[in-house]
């Protein structure tokens, strides 16, 4: 994600500042920008203080692992990324003046009791289950962002993202997206957990990109959903993925993750309203061009007549 606001802000004649410590992030996400003479990138990690004495207008907190695998790997650095990384960059936003956008998550509504979920609604999660280090964490996050906002005079935004994808993500990612368009393309069995019922919404990262830069350039400080509200079984997921790759693989049930939500739907009224927001891509086509990015970074071959021309 942070690669792709990094070429839209660039695209609009902006200097870009990016900070990875390079955790989960990969270089060659950005390499085809450190040629533009307003492209910095610096490898930092924000549970670190960051010495900034330069102009700032704009502060993109993307900072944390989001995906299940990679941010319960580490757990303890997962928290402090959104706590302390949140702390420093906060503290950069007010030295500096600039406006800062904290990228939240649909995480911070748990396992959710409704079918649609609002900003308003407080969620249901898990403190002490295996993904409560990345839901608190950003729960916390958002506090400490409307403290520094209410108390602070730091003009905050806060973004709820929702399943978000698309070229660029890791093979080894381990979010859905990723695993079924991987496990097709190489001819792996194809895994989905419980009975593939649980749904997700899956949003293309360009129109993710466009709702943050709206979301920083409103007036607006409270949480804002940013996600795609079609939702998809896992199942139907899988054969989409399927379809389109021209696989053979079989589907294979796996034990369901403990915590792992039933289901993910946004409700993005506040975004359509006040950002004059929605996405675009719709699901087929968005996932047709995920596809052919992992297919070119695996070296595979398409196989699909159909999709060849997609």
């Amino acid at each position: 994600m942070g690669s792709h606001l990094c070429e839209s802000l660039l695209s609009d004649g902006h200097s870009v500042v990016c900070l990875d410590n390079l955790q989960t992030g990969r270089m060659q996400n950005v390499a085809p920008l450190l040629s533009n003479p307003r492209f910095h990138f610096l490898r930092h990690d924000v549970i670190h203080p960051l010495d900034w004495s330069g102009r700032l207008d704009e502060i993109y907190n993307l900072a944390c692992p989001a995906s299940p695998p990679l941010y319960q790997r580490d757990p303890i650095h997962t928290f402090r990324t959104c706590i302390d990384g949140a702390l420093n960059l906060l503290g950069v936003a007010r030295a500096t003046g600039a406006r800062i956008l904290m990228a939240s998550t649909s995480e911070v509504y748990g396992d959710p009791e409704i079918p649609l979920q609002s900003e308003d609604y407080r969620g249901a999660v898990n403190t002490t289950g295996p993904r409560a280090c990345y839901d608190e964490g950003k729960r916390a996050a958002e506090t400490l962002f409307w403290e520094f906002g209410a108390h602070q005079g730091v003009e905050v935004r806060i973004a709820r993202i929702f399943n978000t994808y698309g070229p660029r993500m890791r093979p080894d990612d381990g979010r859905v997206v990723s695993n079924f368009i991987v496990q097709a393309l190489t001819g792996a069995d194809v895994t989905i957990y419980g009975q593939g019922t649980q749904t997700r919404s899956f949003c293309y990262v360009d129109d993710l990109v466009a709702g943050l830069r709206r979301l920083m350039a409103s007036g607006y400080s409270q949480p804002v959903n940013l996600g795609n509200p079609g939702e998809f079984t896992m199942r139907e997921l899988a054969a989409m993925v399927l379809h389109q790759t021209g696989a053979a693989s079989r589907l294979v049930c796996c034990p369901l993750p403990v915590d792992d939500p039933r289901q993910r739907r946004p409700d993005i009224t506040r975004a359509r309203q006040l950002l004059g927001w929605e996405p675009k891509v719709p699901l087929e086509q968005g996932i047709a061009r995920t596809i052919r990015h992992f297919a070119s970074e695996l070296g595979v071959p398409v196989r699909h007549a159909a999709f060849a021309h997609a």
